[in-house]
């Protein structure tokens, strides 16, 4: 029987990014992946393609609505679904082959089958046709999430659909009814909107991306309505009945208790996604969960059971990528004896629509609960020299900072190319920087990165520049 140091169960950003520090570490490493491909939802059926789709359908929009107002003439534009399709796909090959190439790399042994965890040190893996058993010393839980579903509503995969679907689809919709507005409802709304389907997102709450600074979910509601998407809030869906080729959607208005209907092709259901710990054994190590199906963790991220850890979707926090990534290289550093830390408050959340959207840190809505003395600075790109080239002036930069000290708590952001420069204001708030310290460093001109300056002079005194 092989016996490693470590063995990772899952192969997402969290378990692979594990595998990865852990062998640089100098442990034997295995991970086991229960599909045929290695990259788990995020890169398979998630994040990656998302974002490939989003990409796409923003250069058809702009191309359709945008390219005239440069001076360039474009006879015509179509889409090719099933090419735009295919470049997705090729794009997931390319990443989805990079991991596998990392494993190799970094000697991490690759085990394909569902793992079962059968005490602290065994792991049984039935793959196709075999079943294998492995001994490890540490095992790392980095199985992820699915799609979760409102208990009436069961996702049939062909006309009610998770984002898994939503895809893959072979066509584009006439009419996608959205049920729910958080992060994956409106950019994978965006997505066929853009394309030229009519999208209704139904949403339990008063807002969009309702986790997120208030101030965000009302610049995005203005900006996506003027892209033809039409939105029900604060309407509670009673119920999906799924046809050959409809699905009829049934909601309720909290405020009235009006009923009611929409019909469409389809309808994705995007309330969000649970823990996925599916037979994996924990009850034969009395491993302990709460009552939303998520692995209980210290603060370094083990289990009630000694040497089993858990990382990513299946613990507390933010489902995010990049969160479990950061924890797979907490584990193997901890593992290794080191003393890596994780803050995180500076995890920022993003949102890949047009415009895109960013925060990190506290909202003003927490900070203000929290009885801290704050003050607030906030900077248009309407005001900005680059977005106005761009012509992608919707949006803005809000700063907020303690009132005494300056020191920047949260800044959240909505505009062009904001998942790419939100970065500057991470590593801000990491070296526990002042707005007065943003707003004296130089920002090349003209660029978006100088809204964050403006917004920051805007906290600092009410001395934006430009506006």
């Amino acid at each position: 029987m092989e016996k490693y140091d470590i063995t990772i169960i899952g192969s997402g950003p969290g378990g692979y990014v594990c595998a990865i520090r852990a062998a640089q570490l100098g442990f034997k490493v295995a991970i086991i992946e229960r599909y045929s491909t290695l990259g788990g939802t995020c890169l398979n059926v998630g994040c990656i393609p998302s974002k490939a789709w989003l990409e796409a359908s923003e250069h058809y929009h702009k191309l359709k609505h945008q390219f005239e107002d440069f001076g360039i003439d474009v006879k015509e534009a179509n889409v090719d679904i099933a090419k735009m399709n295919q470049r997705v796909q090729d794009v997931v090959g390319e990443i989805i082959n990079g991991v596998a190439y990392l494993m190799k790399k970094n000697k991490v042994t690759v085990y394909e089958g569902h793992g079962t965890i059968k005490d602290k040190n065994t792991i049984e893996i039935k793959g196709e046709g075999k079943t294998q058993t492995i001994e490890t010393d540490k095992m790392v839980i980095a199985t992820g999430s699915k799609p979760a579903s409102l208990p009436n509503i069961e996702i049939d995969k062909k006309r009610i659909i998770s984002s898994t679907e939503a895809l893959a689809l072979k066509e584009i919709p006439k009419h996608l009814m959205v049920v729910g507005g958080g992060v994956i409802g409106v950019e994978i709304g965006s997505v066929f909107a853009r394309l030229g389907s009519k999208v209704s997102i139904v949403e339990y709450f008063d807002g969009l991306i309702y986790t997120m600074d208030k101030s965000l979910g009302h610049q995005l509601y203005r900006s996506l309505r003027k892209q033809d998407i039409e939105f029900y809030l604060e309407h509670k869906v009673t119920k999906a009945v799924a046809a050959e080729d409809k699905v009829t959607l049934s909601a309720q208005n909290r405020k009235d208790e009006k009923e009611m209907q929409l019909e469409g092709d389809y309808c994705l259901m995007a309330i969000g996604r649970k823990p996925y710990t599916d037979n994996l054994g924990l009850e034969n190590l009395g491993v302990e969960t709460n009552d939303n199906g998520q692995i209980k963790v210290d603060d370094n991220l083990e289990t009630n059971v000694k040497g089993v850890y858990a990382i990513g979707d299946v613990v507390r926090g933010a489902m995010l990528a990049h969160k479990a990534s950061e924890e797979g290289i907490f584990v193997a550093e901890r593992i290794a004896g080191q003393k890596p830390h994780i803050k995180y408050s500076l995890i920022p959340n993003i949102v890949y629509t047009q415009p895109e959207v960013a925060g990190v840190g506290l909202t003003e809505e927490e900070l203000k609960e929290a009885g801290r003395a704050i003050k607030t600075g906030s900077f248009p790109f309407k005001a900005n020299a680059r977005a106005k080239i761009s012509m992608d002036t919707d949006g803005f930069i809000k700063v907020i900072a303690d009132k005494e000290t300056d020191e920047i708590l949260g800044v959240h952001m909505i505009g062009p190319r904001i998942a790419d420069s939100y970065t500057e204001a991470v590593v801000a708030m990491e070296f526990r920087a002042a707005a007065e310290d943003i707003a004296r460093m130089s920002h090349g001109h003209p660029t978006f990165s100088e809204t964050f300056k403006e917004a920051c002079l805007a906290a600092t005194e009410d001395r934006a520049l430009h506006i």
